[in-house]
């Protein structure tokens, strides 16, 4: 019995001891890798507006009362449609829809059936609004009545508190900037229009014509544009520079406000309503470079449509400073062909930013079908790297997950988000590239 009792003893003191292990190490691993968390992004509401100077509120009240009432006029479009129906169409596939509205053809192609086709199934599904959802294969049938503008954009690994779970499910991303969405439509209806003269092309520049109507009408006051337009909430209302929506949108109105070949249809008073629209776009965007202790640094993937500091978009995507995007934006800047001194500067110091930033010796290895997924390693020689996010504060590379955590180490999320996600770019080296010939006079459009 004492034998017995002895070895329980020991029994008990070795499980609590490691027991005690096993919580120090979780203990250690949740307070070394758990830098902080997400908080979602603010919708644009009547309460936020009022906080608003005075001098400012009316501007942003009209822009939200537009929004609100744009809405209720799409979506009772489409109750018309399905008035009486007893079946609804099916919603449309999903697809890749730049993809499927190809660019860099020869001229004459967009003069071809094939183009045709695709340039009709466009129109179809422009929005009573005029702009396009995303995720569409723009090749396939044209939209009938009764169906969805949209296909099915809902979130697949959806988690409790998603920040990316849809307002109404129904009416998801019903016009958006996301994804290269309604501006890759747009130019493409620019070519075909312009391979099909008089009457047969008419369909092409009315749609394209309605096209720059709802960019005027979804650009904020301040001069950017929201993911999503009439406004979805959450971090749709953002100023989005993801996914280059804000250069897109500016890219295509500089074509139309310019008479570019292919847009020179668009009439004199709309061009200039294009060239005021970027002529404030790029206000918007000096404004919104963040700042740290009186330096300028550079931007947010997304940000807040009032304040311009950055924001949340997805649970896994933080308020962060973001590298991608910041180049695409510096290399636009670049490209103006008579910039400010406001603009020099913010070039200056963005791309002093980046080089400081730059990271060697690092590199991403392993594949979505490899058992340890991809992941960070040391090698020497490699970079230089990019994160795709630094944090506000420290400005270091900072990665998110699903559950909304933020780490300091991108092999320390989950594996799902490191297979799932481009956390790390190269995209700067193109913008400091640039830059040496910018300080040189050289263009580098």
């Amino acid at each position: 019995m004492r034998m017995k009792a002895e070895a329980k003893s020991r029994y008990v003191r070795c499980f609590s001891a490691v027991l005690c292990v096993v919580v120090l190490v979780a203990a250690s691993i949740a307070w070394g890798t758990v830098i902080g968390k997400s908080e979602p992004a603010q919708s644009l509401t009547t309460t936020r507006i009022s906080a608003l100077p005075t001098s400012e509120r009316s501007a942003w009240l009209e822009y939200l009362k537009r929004s609100e009432q744009r809405e209720k006029v799409d979506r009772a479009e489409l109750a018309s449609e399905r008035q009486g129906m007893k079946n609804l169409p099916p919603e449309p596939t999903l697809g890749f829809s730049a993809r499927s509205m190809p660019l860099d053809r020869d001229p004459s192609w967009y003069g071809s059936p094939d183009a045709r086709h695709i340039a009709d199934v466009i129109v179809s599904f422009q929005t009573p609004a005029g702009g396009w959802g995303k995720n569409m294969n723009m090749a396939g049938s044209a939209r009938v009545r009764g169906q969805s503008f949209v296909p099915d954009n809902s979130n697949r690994l959806p988690s409790p508190g998603d920040f990316d779970a849809a307002r109404d499910p129904s009416w998801h991303y019903v016009g958006t900037l996301d994804n290269d969405a309604t501006t890759t439509e747009m130019h493409f209806l620019a070519k075909v229009q312009a391979n099909v003269p008089h009457s047969d092309g008419e369909s092409y520049r009315t749609s394209f014509l309605r096209g720059v109507r709802y960019l005027l009408a979804a650009q904020y006051p301040n001069g950017g544009w929201p993911q999503v337009w009439p406004l979805e909430g959450g971090y749709h209302d953002a100023i989005t520079f993801n996914d280059d929506a804000v250069h897109n949108a500016i890219e295509l109105l500089t074509d139309v406000a310019e008479g570019k070949a292919g847009y020179a249809f668009v009439p004199s008073e709309l061009r200039k309503k294009a060239a005021a629209a970027v002529r404030n776009a790029l206000k918007c965007i000096l404004a919104s470079q963040f700042r740290v202790l009186g330096r300028e640094t550079i931007w947010g993937q997304q940000v807040d449509m009032l304040t311009l500091k950055p924001v949340a978009a997805r649970n896994y995507e933080p308020a962060a400073l973001s590298s991608e995007e910041s180049a695409h934006l510096l290399m636009y800047l670049m490209s103006l062909p008579q910039p400010s001194d406001q603009v020099k500067t913010s070039i200056s110091e963005g791309i002093s930013w980046l080089r400081a930033h730059a990271i060697y010796n690092q590199a991403v290895v392993g594949s979505r079908n490899s058992p340890e997924g991809r992941h960070l390693i040391e090698q020497e020689g490699a970079g230089p790297l990019w994160a795709r996010f630094y944090a506000l504060d420290t400005e270091k590379p900072i990665f998110g997950d699903r559950d909304k955590t933020l780490h300091d180490d991108m092999n320390e999320i989950s594996l799902e988000r490191r297979n799932g996600y481009a956390w790390f770019n190269t995209a700067p080296a193109a913008a400091l590239s640039e830059y040496e010939m910018w300080k040189q006079g050289k263009n580098v459009k």
